[in-house]
């Protein structure tokens, strides 16, 4: 009996171990996000990459979220039924639940192909041309439009603070200043 108790008592020893770093490895780990917003141009892509995947290819929303303040809206403007214009807000969590099941059924890869950037002090306005694609292998965008992006750097990281966005269409079609410029 005692020999059996003193196996018990070594196979806990040992396997007690075991168990703990299975239950490490099993701990879900923290992403420190904060490279991704320290400057303008890693904020501004992160945007982009984080809304873009094939068919089924999952978003990593909490980065999405990560990127904007805490009362920053996500406003899509377009015209109504009757033709009238509207604004619609959402935060980012509201964002995340109208677009994720359309994301992942009809893929979406966002591009920019043009930037204009005005900054005074700590706040920043882009104006970023985009085209829209349901794969990277399709020869052209099934959308275009212009983002408004309005930042905050708070001396540590930049905020999206709002985004504004706007669809071409045939009547109004995205003015060549804000195309993609040839460089020839």
């Amino acid at each position: 009996m005692k020999q059996f108790l003193f196996a018990i008592g070594l196979s806990i020893l040992f396997i007690s171990p075991s168990f703990s770093q299975k239950k490490k490895e099993v701990e879900i780990q923290k992403t420190n996000y904060l490279p991704l917003v320290k400057s303008l141009e890693t904020t501004i892509g992160t945007l982009y990459l984080s809304i873009s995947g094939d068919k089924k290819e999952k978003r990593d929303w909490d980065l999405f979220k990560y990127l904007f303040n805490e009362n920053a809206k996500l406003i899509t403007t377009g015209v109504d039924y009757e033709n009238k214009l509207q604004a619609k807000y959402m935060t980012p969590a509201e964002y995340v639940k109208t677009s994720k099941d359309w994301m992942l059924k009809n893929g979406f890869h966002e591009k920019e192909i043009n930037r204009i950037v005005h900054t005074f002090g700590n706040i920043t306005q882009v104006f970023s041309t985009f085209e829209a694609y349901h794969s990277e292998d399709d020869k052209e965008p099934f959308m275009k439009g212009i983002n408004s992006i309005q930042l905050i750097f708070d001396g540590n990281r930049w905020w999206i603070i709002n985004l504004l966005w706007s669809n071409e269409t045939e009547e109004k079609p995205i003015p060549s200043e804000f195309l993609q410029k040839d460089e020839n």
